[in-house]
């Protein structure tokens, strides 16, 4: 059984603020050198929600690739900073099970 101690959530917590650091000097300074685009799954997933929303049929500007970048601001980045607090007030998922919770809905 592996159990966190204060030590590995102080080296957990700083390789994650330096993870956000390096990210974000990524984001400012090679993201920018690099036009990417969506890829065809997504045009065509697009094109089929708007063929859905306007049963006229598809505009042709709805099929075009639309340029992407990295998106910092999204929860799975902001929820980073959440995982030391919560292994420090829950403990590690380790620490329980459902299974017992689960025997009673079968």
């Amino acid at each position: 059984m592996q159990l966190h101690t204060e030590s590995t959530l102080r080296h957990l917590e700083t390789l994650t603020t330096e993870l956000g650091q390096l990210m974000w000097d990524f984001e400012q300074s090679t993201c920018s050198h690099f036009q990417t685009f969506e890829l065809p799954r997504e045009v065509e997933a697009r094109k089929q929600r708007y063929a859905n929303a306007h049963s006229l049929g598809t505009n042709s500007s709805v099929g075009v690739k639309q340029t992407k970048s990295l998106n910092l601001f999204t929860y799975k980045w902001h929820s980073l900073a959440d995982y030391v607090p919560a292994i420090r007030l829950f403990g590690g998922v380790d620490g329980f099970s459902t299974q017992l919770v689960s025997r009673y809905f079968y």
